[in-house]
């Protein structure tokens, strides 16, 4: 979908039409998506909220409404998932479609461009589509094609497709690598697919022969129609470095309660408890451990705040904290005998009930009251 939170937004409101438009949080927070207007001068997805105002002063902010995104995301699967034979969602606005065998009856190209016309017209929202061999072609032939055209791009062209485009095309490839491999003078995909395989191996390591394959068009990776979900998360940045301690333990607290409520609406149990913390310098730390499975807040908040205790050394003032759940399995949390009450049980069961009816921040613990998701994705999905 072509910069999809833009264009939500712009559908429900024509005045955002034609100006610089930049979805994000805060002023601390980061670029989510950007028009073309704004792209125009030099914002990009993930840039720093200041920077991007830095360059584009006239721009428009706004935080976004991600129940809006998911459900017209929703609509735009189910529109694809009709038609197609093999689907896999990449993300809320990508997806990836195995239509092996559709030109001996209809015509590839043909098909495809009417699915696109269709989507367009049910939901009104834009999109690029570009058909090829495999799903690393597709994906920056789809890039290439924003805004212009949809590229159709068979398999004795593919190789002349790639040539001339930078290496930073590829998906794998970071700014890190990117900058590595311009040192040496790679700066394209040519050069890079005409360079020795083992020699890109042993200066980037493990993924220097998958880089090689990704350059010479080669990509095996199957579409996978259904991912189970590995682990959710939260993360919350402060709008000003703080070294509270109790502040911190109460964000932590909130944001706990928050994955938590989750898990057990989505009927998961987590078996590994990560907490990250982000210093002024950016230094990151992780710290985690594993836990008997469960989706009990008074379970996962202590051992959140032991991780939290062991990982937090430095004096140093925060910028950033997050929590994340993992090792997630199918389920419904079991009452220990010797520990849990019939009373606490109850009281999760109905504290989750009003925030299903009304909102996660409908009912909180007064402690973690203070933390606010930073966006609505962060928030299931209210029922009427």
């Amino acid at each position: 979908m072509n910069t999809f939170f833009v264009s939500c937004e712009r559908l429900v409101n024509s005045e955002l039409n034609g100006i610089p438009l930049i979805i994000g949080g805060g002023e601390r927070g980061v670029v989510a998506s950007c028009s073309y207007e704004a792209r125009k001068f030099g914002v990009r997805s993930a840039m720093p909220i200041q920077m991007a105002l830095r360059l584009c002063p006239q721009a428009k902010v706004m935080k976004g409404d991600m129940e809006l995104y998911s459900n017209l995301s929703h609509d735009i699967t189910q529109i694809i998932q009709e038609k197609a034979p093999v689907v896999e969602k990449a993300s809320i606005d990508e997806f990836y479609l195995d239509i092996t065998g559709m030109d001996r009856f209809y015509g590839s190209y043909k098909w495809t461009d009417e699915l696109a016309q269709r989507i367009t017209k049910e939901t009104g929202l834009p999109l690029t589509f570009a058909l090829s061999i495999n799903k690393t072609v597709s994906k920056i032939g789809t890039g290439e094609g924003k805004q212009k055209q949809n590229l159709d791009i068979p398999e004795h062209r593919v190789q002349s497709f790639l040539n001339p485009l930078s290496i930073q095309k590829i998906p794998m490839v970071g700014e890190k690598t990117f900058q590595l491999l311009s040192r040496i003078g790679i700066r394209t995909i040519k050069t890079l697919s005409e360079m020795p395989a083992d020699a890109l191996q042993q200066m980037i390591g493990k993924n220097g022969l998958e880089l090689w394959k990704k350059a010479n068009g080669i990509d095996h990776t199957p579409v996978e129609p259904y991912t189970e979900r590995k682990s959710i998360s939260t993360e919350h940045t402060f709008s000003q470095d703080t070294i509270d301690i109790p502040k911190l333990n109460r964000v932590l607290l909130g944001m706990v309660e928050k994955l938590s409520y989750q898990l057990r609406s989505e009927q998961w149990l987590t078996s590994t408890v990560t907490v990250k913390i982000r210093y002024s310098n950016f230094d990151t730390e992780t710290k985690q451990c594993r836990v008997q499975y469960t989706s009990a807040d008074h379970i996962l908040t202590k051992t959140v705040q032991e991780l939290f205790d062991k990982l937090y050394q430095r004096r140093m003032r925060l910028r950033l904290i997050g929590v994340r759940f993992s090792g997630l399995v199918r389920g419904t949390y079991q009452i220990d005998l010797f520990n849990d009450t019939e009373e606490m049980l109850a009281l999760y069961q109905a504290m989750d009930r009003m925030k299903t009816r009304y909102g996660f921040d409908a009912v909180m613990r007064c402690a973690g009251a203070s933390f606010k998701p930073n966006n609505k994705d962060e928030i299931l999905k209210r029922k009427k």
